[in-house]
């Protein structure tokens, strides 16, 4: 009974709450695990390094390997978090390709015609959604 509590209860956590979207929490989670791992990493070889290789004092070690694993935060995250995604999460991956593509087409854009079927059909292929109106100011 005690084993099958905590499955039941996720999944009525998720149906009651409309947690359809847990890929995005997984993903979420798997990228801040990894980041945090990595950062751990960098922090105690530095702080081994600078006390036991290179002699420096415990609070100047301590100190600027906190400023090196927190500068390494934000870049760490986002590539980890875009690795992540590309591999678990395809489809935010995929429409992101999708937009920087369109981006890219709507430069040399001119036919307001051709950038109003372009875009909604990138609009359709990335969000799938019921219905897409385009209103145009003349």
């Amino acid at each position: 009974m005690g084993v099958t509590a905590l499955p039941v209860s996720i999944g009525v956590g998720i149906l009651k709450y409309r947690l359809y979207e847990i890929d995005r929490i997984i993903s979420r989670t798997l990228a801040y695990a990894i980041v945090t791992g990595l950062l751990v990493g960098v922090y105690a070889g530095m702080v081994l390094l600078a006390t036991e290789v290179l002699q420096f004092s415990s609070p100047v070690a301590v100190a600027a390997s906190t400023l090196v694993a927190a500068a390494l935060f934000n870049p760490v995250r986002r590539q980890v978090q875009h690795t992540v995604d590309r591999r678990f999460n395809r489809a935010r991956y995929d429409a992101e390709r999708m937009v920087k593509a369109f981006a890219a087409r709507l430069q040399d854009a001119v036919d307001p015609a051709t950038v109003r079927a372009d875009l909604t059909g990138v609009v359709h292929t990335a969000l799938e959604p019921a219905h897409v109106s385009v209103w145009l100011d003349k």
